[in-house]
């Protein structure tokens, strides 16, 4: 079992930096207009000469409410009717893209992310299922991991039922913060007993795994009253918790200028909230998986760090990275073998494309022999806290200090300040170098001098 995490403040403050969050390297940052369908195209027949199995990831961007902290691609309207011609554009896409798969390539991962995916009705909900059905390989014996994001205040028991019946097993829950005062200041009111019962409707219907997200950072948070959330959602027992540290960018997200910037807790009592919420989740037995993420011992997340299979894509850490990862819906993103592609961020411009019988690939990059090889470090280094260099050079042939001999300094001051443990053979990320694992990843990437740091998050 890896030791637990170890809080060190001074080292916070000295390696808290902006920088990626490594769902992919390279970072979307480096996405470009020269990768088109016909990369696309081209990276599906690969795809399916290889027969590997898929992961599917849905776009829904419709809310009926905004959400001021949000950061996420989505529509804010009350007509729900301006589903339907989305639906026939995404039943277009999933045609056009399944025609290049084999059929025989199953589909293991499945995830519907938004905006808010019970938007739709229960109709729409199963014309999108059976359809999905008609043109992949899901399978139907409940072995698949296939979930859906839930905003409680948009489903109820039935929604549940639903979801179940359509072959869902995993739910992840939007809750961010218990505290009235918080939810008004963000636009989000959410009652615990609403949540409640959409954990208790998912428990009584085997849903196989509970994710709760919470974000700490908000306008009115106090290390007190963000305590109190905490504890009453570890009363709930999810399986997975998923920590978010709240990113104030109203430059870049429209919604966050809401936002009374006065408000916002000090850097100082985000950390104070942060050290309480380890604490509070490890009494409470939940393992530090990385980056936000915490889960039980008995969660497939924790049992695969354990055993050093523990991935991380677009969609987190995963235990499905040997997935060619397909993105449907406006913004999504696809990660097939060496190819990331992202469609149009832009609804109008996405849904015309469709309307076109095109696809709306309109930027992405083919990965180069250095970024794989950076990406395999840069995974290790996230998903498993240690890095070995054999394995790298056996994969890249290369020799990994002579390759990487430029860094030696950066890493071994990394080391001299107990954030890792630098070995003739492996780099081991030391307790209280965990929180601050993407800054010891940063180090290794090859782009990130030439980036503009404000694109980032800060790493606590």
């Amino acid at each position: 079992m890896l030791d637990a995490i170890r809080w060190d403040s001074d080292l916070i403050r000295r390696y808290d930096l902006a920088g990626p969050r490594y769902t992919s390297y390279p970072t979307a940052v480096q996405f470009h207009g020269q990768v088109g369908t016909f990369d696309l195209f081209h990276a599906l027949r690969d795809s399916r000469k290889a027969q590997r199995p898929l992961s599917l990831y849905v776009h829904v961007p419709f809310c009926a409410n905004i959400c001021y902290y949000c950061a996420c691609n989505k529509v804010i309207t009350k007509d729900r009717g301006r589903a339907q011609p989305y639906l026939q554009r995404l039943e277009q896409e999933i045609q056009l893209i399944a025609c290049h798969l084999d059929p025989a390539q199953t589909v293991e991962q499945l995830h519907f992310g938004g905006g808010t995916p019970t938007f739709l009705s229960h109709d729409e909900l199963r014309q999108l299922m059976a359809h999905l059905r008609k043109h992949f390989n899901l399978l139907d014996d409940d072995s698949g991991d296939y979930g859906i994001e839930i905003d409680p205040r948009e489903a109820d028991w039935s929604t549940m039922g639903l979801l179940r019946e359509l072959g869902f097993n995993r739910v992840s829950i939007g809750l961010q913060d218990l505290d009235p005062a918080v939810q008004r200041a963000v636009n989000r009111l959410q009652s615990l007993e609403e949540t409640r019962a959409v954990i208790d409707a998912a428990r009584t219907l085997q849903f196989r795994s509970i994710n709760i997200d919470l974000i700490y950072g908000l306008p009115k948070q106090t290390p007190d009253n963000f305590a109190r959330t905490v504890e009453e959602v570890i009363s709930l027992q999810p399986d997975r918790l998923s920590v978010f540290n709240y990113a104030h960018l109203p430059e870049r997200f429209m919604p966050q200028r809401r936002i009374n910037s006065s408000e916002l807790p000090s850097p100082a009592h985000k950390l104070e909230m942060l050290q309480r919420t380890i604490e509070q989740l490890t009494a409470a037995g939940y393992r530090y998986i990385g980056m936000d993420h915490f889960a039980l011992p008995d969660d497939e997340l924790a049992i695969a760090q354990e055993e050093h299979t523990l991935q991380r894509n677009f969609q987190g850490y995963t235990t499905h990275g040997h997935c060619d990862l397909i993105g449907l819906g406006v913004s999504a993103i696809s990660q097939i073998g060496d190819l990331y592609c992202q469609n149009s961020s832009d609804l109008n411009a996405w849904q015309n494309s469709l309307a076109s019988a095109q696809l709306a690939t309109s930027r992405g990059l083919v990965c180069n022999a250095d970024d794989r090889l950076r990406r395999a470090v840069i995974q290790q280094l996230i998903c498993n806290f240690s890095l070995e260099f054999a394995a790298i050079e056996q994969q890249f042939n290369i020799d990994f200090q002579g390759y990487f001999g430029a860094l030696w300094p950066q890493l071994q001051a990394m080391a001299d300040d107990g954030l890792i443990k630098v070995e003739r053979e492996r780099i081991e990320v030391l307790p209280a170098g965990r929180l601050l694992v993407r800054s010891v990843c940063m180090i290794f990437d090859a782009y990130l001098a030439q980036q503009n740091r404000q694109r980032f998050s800060r790493v606590i």
